[in-house]
């Protein structure tokens, strides 16, 4: 099986290549512009499968397509937000939200080796996914939640959320009167149902609401802390793979 990476993040390409090593996937390039690529892929033959990031250093990485025609099974790397996630879920092999899980990565792999028969029929409309992103389409996202509190149930609005965040196999919505209440549901199934306008997954165990940040502090390791409004039992660390993208999202 031939492989290449294309990111921008060279730290990130290499992390990539190493996990990929443990599952016997051999990276034989590593990409990190738009422009590179449009080179290699006009003068090499191309690779049974693309590990793809979708913001390289110099463009969308869809501008690779509109140069060469590739033939290639993907697998998009990426953090954009969950409408366009669902569309690349639908035309490519699968993608995976930063950073990267060992484990999704491997469910990823067996994926393509299971569908690799068929990879080459795959066809991306990498106009719709552009369309997607610039004109997301209008959907309803979730805007209450209901909560178990001794032998009541109460209904939480998601714009009194804080955060939410995952503790021993739980997940937890802590709102803005101070409180914590425990979901029937995990960050993973919150993903397609926040607002990502509003809310922000900044690492494996915390979503965010933009509109309750208090202050955002430089953190160790080129990494961000967020203070909000009244959560403080725990830190609130935007994850170093993730602070470019939180940047971005802020603005």
């Amino acid at each position: 099986m031939k492989t290449i990476i294309i990111e921008d993040e060279k730290p990130a390409a290499r992390r990539l290549s190493r996990l990929l090593a443990d599952l016997n996937v051999e990276v034989s390039t590593m990409l990190h512009s738009v422009e590179e690529a449009i080179d290699w892929f006009r003068d090499n033959p191309h690779p049974d499968l693309i590990f793809l990031d979708i913001q390289l250093s110099d463009g969308l990485s869809f501008e690779i397509f509109e140069e060469v025609e590739v033939q290639s099974a993907i697998i998009f790397t990426t953090a954009y937000d969950e409408y366009a996630l669902q569309a690349f879920k639908l035309n490519s092999i699968d993608y995976l939200l930063k950073p990267i899980d060992d484990e999704e990565l491997e469910t990823a792999v067996k994926k393509y080796r299971t569908l690799k028969p068929q990879s080459q029929k795959l066809s991306l409309d990498f106009e719709d996914i552009r369309n997607l992103l610039v004109n997301p389409l209008e959907r309803e996202y979730k805007k209450r939640f209901t909560v178990r509190v001794g032998q009541h149930l109460k209904i939480i609005n998601a714009d009194e959320v804080e955060c939410f965040y995952s503790e021993n196999k739980g997940t937890y919505a802590a709102t803005i009167d101070g409180r914590n209440y425990l979901l029937e549901t995990t960050l993973e199934n919150l993903e397609t149902e926040l607002e990502p306008k509003t809310f922000f997954r900044i690492s494996r165990k915390f979503y965010i609401n933009i509109n309750h940040i208090k202050d955002i502090v430089s953190y160790t390791n080129s990494r961000l802390q967020i203070k909000l409004n009244r959560f403080s039992e725990r830190e609130i660390i935007v994850s170093r793979e993730r602070v470019r993208d939180f940047k971005l999202w802020l603005e």
